[in-house]
């Protein structure tokens, strides 16, 4: 059983941070999901980009929280698993919300000039707070499912 914790924790957590996402997407007007390309507007409705809370966040942190708790801090399964994370987490605030917010500019020029040019999709980042929240959605959920399988 131990071997599908790794497995089973960051779907629960993804499942949870998505779960939570259109909660707030649906009541914070400020952060929205942009309008995708028709290609992509199947799954947009179970993985959105970017917003509150960071689903790769909540993702990563639960892999090496479960990891940590099985097999210990020491472990170097464990070093894998938080250099991993803190790269996709580095990668969501820095790297996708830049190319996002340059994403929305690309469209917001689009439309001001007409232009039949296609729109790109546009992916979106997260800030610090999203990243944080996913985080600790992460440690929760493997917390809950340590000890549930204890």
């Amino acid at each position: 059983m131990e071997q599908y914790l790794y497995i089973v924790t960051p779907l629960i957590a993804w499942a949870i941070a998505q779960g939570a996402k259109h909660l707030f997407v649906r009541y914070n007007k400020r952060r929205k999901i942009i309008d995708q390309p028709k290609a992509s507007s199947v799954l947009l409705p179970l993985a959105p980009s970017g917003g509150m809370p960071s689903a790769h966040s909540a993702t990563v942190v639960a892999l090496a929280s479960i990891i940590a708790m099985q097999s210990g801090i020491n472990s170097p399964l464990f070093a894998v698993a938080l250099l991993f994370a803190a790269v996709v987490m580095y990668d969501a605030m820095m790297v996708r919300y830049s190319s996002g917010e340059q994403g929305e500019a690309i469209l917001s020029i689009l439309g001001k000039l007409k232009s039949n040019i296609q729109h790109p999709k546009v992916a979106k980042g997260h800030l610090p707070a999203e990243v944080a929240a996913g985080a600790l959605i992460g440690i929760v959920t493997a917390a809950v499912v340590f000890l549930i399988t204890k």
